[in-house]
């Protein structure tokens, strides 16, 4: 089985992906600072940078990870940033996980909701249920309420740490409201309270012995358990966490026991007025996907793979996906994926690049809109590039980030006692920098885009033989506009920057990638093309540029990167920068009163070793060899009460840590678990908790350098730059012709018509746009009709086991 492929199990994996564009009319009805947030439930996976002075903030930020864990609600908060105080939530919106399908895919405006305390909740309670009928002293017959609270899990962090929670068990009434508590537990999101709670039942006055003591309707319909969660504040005012409401009346004269989500209180909010806080707009899609073992998606795979040798390539199985889906990126990303997985990616996209060509009329336009070859190549190079952009571009963002020189020449954008000249020989100074990293780079560029660029050269020259610069334009498209372009004004998307930069360095990060897409741009500078640029000041700012050796250094890189020829390797020779950014560690050692404790840290993970520092940029206090490296497994809460922890096993203690949500934390573990699968003394077992006051907490043993009791996860891919699930692949693009079959239907009734009228022109009206070749496309269609009715068979009986395997 290929790397990245699944084994014999069904796994269940979700992710999240979008956009979040900008928010409308927000209070205070003055300028702020603005940023958002993404939450699941109440923990916080993605930040915007912050957007200075406005009330109409615009974002503009893509988002996408995968999410480790259950959830209930996706929030996005709206934050008022402040320098000295705590920042300000000025609204959010909420979407039920149940809902999100709702959204996918689409562009929505969502009204701002008040944040309200009593609303703001996660996690689930384990409760048993039981009504026992007692006699009492004097001979009457009595019903007796027993509620044995269990244990809580996912309760919410409280600023940034685990709670100390207590849960207050009630029985209440149109008369009644008896209410009892269990301890607090200190530092914890997954309490153990294991205590019953005894409430008597009163009788009506009226009650007779009845055989077997049956409940009195009237009674049992009026009263309900209720059961909130509490975190203790010691000195200031107890949070609340989140309730349950239980009816007495489904108990009849049963136990009945079940994990219950917490709610919020049904009054959080009704009096506040959300339509004064504002609007956001936001385009969500959620996935979740049912992934079956590898052989259940060997038909449609195939037919997949062999996508490039069909005739014409508009009547294969990939094509007709990007076809019927509302939006091509849908099908694109799962489709690149498992065409690079399989080492099929680069013929696919020279056949559809040719057919894109067919359709440009003039050269100047080739690869400038949004098709399937242009969507492809992009998405190739995100995947692909990763480590390229940050060998190239890392060190110079770096020090425009962190020493920044102020580089505005718009005049309507300079600040009082900005010097324009000064600014612009600043900018210069930058652009001149990051050009020269670009253009001699192309021994850096990985093998898989020089391939894809070298068949788009010579597709373009096919196609305009005259024109003698098509075929640098049709190459620059991509690396200088699509590629370095990008990363220069989005630096933390491509992971080249932890942070976001603050406005001013953004700005400038602006103005150097607008010079380096026209820079890039072939023709930009040796056709006079400065006069019609819309910006006055960038026109006067390119007039220093007209140089010989610019467009000279430009058409040679391009030469390079297009060119089929061996490189000397260069990928290997130099540590491939992998992860970076805070997390906290256990102290390694004891400190002066002996305590061990936790501390912030700065982690850097290359292909040779992992590090920590004290701060960015300074020298590792600890390195790790990557060779050195035995287990990266995950660590249980209990041992030290806090969430997101995992350990690093290699030949001294165990190193542990503590990420700052669960997405980085499972981002780490599987970064740190692929440079480290091929090591030849990988453990086979470790120990899932630590090892505190002379025993290990998981099995009790009380030697230090006791074998594991528990056994190592190591299905992680092996390749160090590029991971794909290759069945995770195929499994989406099965969803997306199933949710499409409405459209694949009308397909194939139009192939039936053509091939009973096999002339072109009498059909015309059906489809002005491609020329489909009959037994191509219907071959397929019949290929895969099979397909699905033998998968539907499969995965519904697979499903079935699944869903009987795992009831809750």
């Amino acid at each position: 089985m290929a790397a990245g492929d699944g084994g014999d199990e069904v796994r269940v994996l979700q992710n999240l992906r979008g956009k979040i564009y900008d928010a409308k009319h927000l209070v205070p009805n003055k300028m702020r600072d603005f940023f958002c947030t993404i939450n699941l439930d109440q923990e916080e996976v993605f930040r915007t940078q912050v957007v200075e002075k406005s009330l109409s903030p615009y974002f503009g930020e893509e988002f996408y990870f995968e999410i480790p864990r259950t959830f209930q609600w996706l929030s996005f908060y709206i934050y008022d940033k402040s320098v000295l105080q705590k920042d300000l939530r000025i609204g959010k919106v909420s979407i039920k996980k149940e809902d999100l399908c709702n959204y996918t895919g689409k562009e929505n405006w969502f009204m701002l909701q008040p944040v309200d305390s009593n609303s703001e909740v996660q996690g689930k309670v384990h409760l048993e249920l039981k009504l026992n009928e007692l006699i009492t002293d004097n001979g009457s017959v009595c019903q007796q309420l027993v509620v044995h609270i269990k244990e809580c899990h996912g309760l919410p962090l409280i600023n940034g740490q685990n709670c100390d929670p207590y849960a207050t068990v009630s029985l209440v009434g149109p008369s009644r409201n008896d209410q009892k508590k269990t301890k607090v537990k200190k530092k914890t999101s997954n309490p153990q309270f294991n205590e019953k709670f005894y409430f008597e039942v009163t009788r009506s006055s009226s009650y007779t012995k009845k055989s077997q003591f049956q409940v009195e309707e009237e009674d049992i319909e009026k009263l309900e358990v209720r059961v909130d969660l509490w975190n203790n504040g010691n000195l200031v005012q107890d949070i609340f966490l989140g309730e349950i409401k239980v009816p007495v009346k489904v108990l009849r004269n049963e136990s009945f026991q079940a994990w219950y989500l917490l709610q919020p209180r049904e009054n959080g909010n009704k009096s506040s007025k959300s339509d004064d806080l504002g609007s956001l707009r936001l385009n969500i899609c959620y996935t979740e996907d049912c992934v079956l073992p590898s052989e259940y998606y060997t038909s449609l795979r195939n037919l997949l793979l062999k996508s490039s040798d069909v005739q014409p390539i508009s009547a294969s199985a990939a094509y007709i996906l990007s076809e019927v889906c509302r939006d091509k990126y849908d099908a694109v990303l799962p489709l690149v994926r498992l065409l690079l997985h399989h080492h099929k990616l680069v013929p696919f996209v020279a056949a559809v690049a040719e057919l894109d060509l067919k359709d440009t009329q003039e050269a100047n336009t080739v690869f400038r809109g949004n098709s399937l070859a242009t969507r492809c190549v992009d998405e190739m190079m995100k995947i692909v590039g990763k480590h390229y952009l940050k060998v190239t571009l890392k060190p110079v963002i770096d020090e425009i980030c962190e020493s920044p020189k102020p580089c505005e020449i718009d005049p309507i954008k300079l600040r009082e006692g900005d010097n324009v000249e000064i600014n612009m020989e600043n900018l210069r100074y930058y652009v001149d920098k990051v050009f020269r990293e670009i253009v001699r780079s192309s021994i850096s560029c990985p093998t898989l885009m020089c391939d894809v660029f070298y068949s788009l050269r010579h597709l373009a020259a096919k196609r305009f033989p005259h024109d003698p610069h098509v075929q640098y334009s049709a190459v620059s498209s991509f690396v200088f506009l699509r590629f370095f372009a990008v990363a220069v004004v989005s630096p933390h998307t491509f992971h080249l920057r932890p942070h976001h930069p603050d406005a001013q360095t953004s700005r400038t990060l602006t103005l150097i990638s607008k010079a380096i897409q026209t820079l890039g741009s072939w023709g930009s500078l040796t056709k006079s093309k400065l006069s019609s640029f819309k910006e006055t000041f960038m026109c006067e700012f390119f007039k220093t540029f007209q140089e010989e050796k610019f467009t000279e250094s430009v058409k040679k890189f391009l030469d390079d990167v297009s060119s089929t020829e061996s490189k000397e390797p260069s990928g290997l020779s130099e540590p491939v920068h992998l992860k970076e950014g805070e997390m906290y560690k256990r102290a390694q050692g004891r400190t002066r009163i002996g305590k061990k404790n936790f501390k912030k840290r700065w982690f850097c993970l290359t292909s040779r070793e992992f590090t920590y520092h004290k701060q960015q940029d300074k020298e590792p206090i600890f390195t790790i060899p990557i060779k050195n490296i035995l287990a990266v497994e995950k660590l249980d809460e209990s041992s030290f009460n806090k969430k997101n922890m995992f350990q690093v096993l290699h030949g001294e203690k165990p190193l542990y840590i503590q990420a700052n949500n669960c997405v980085e934390a499972s981002e780490w573990i599987e970064a740190l678990c692929r440079v480290t699968r091929c090591n030849q003394k990988r453990l086979s077992f470790y120990h899932p908790s630590a090892f505190l006051n002379g025993n290990w907490l998981c099995c009790k043993a009380t030697t230090e350098n006791t074998v594991g009791c528990a056994r190592c996860t190591a299905d992680v891919p092996a390749d160090t730059q590029i991971e794909i699930d290759g069945d995770r692949e195929t499994e989406r693009i099965y969803s997306l012709f199933t949710i499409n079959m409405s459209k694949l239907q009308k397909l194939e009734e139009k192939i039936q018509l053509l091939e009973k009228f096999p002339n072109p022109n009498k059909l015309a009206h059906l489809d002005e746009k491609r020329n489909w070749k009959c037994s191509g496309c219907f071959g397929f269609l019949c290929c895969f009709w099979m397909f699905i009715v033998f998968l539907k068979i499969s995965y519904m009986h697979f499903y079935k086991v699944f869903k009987n395997e795992h009831k809750c």
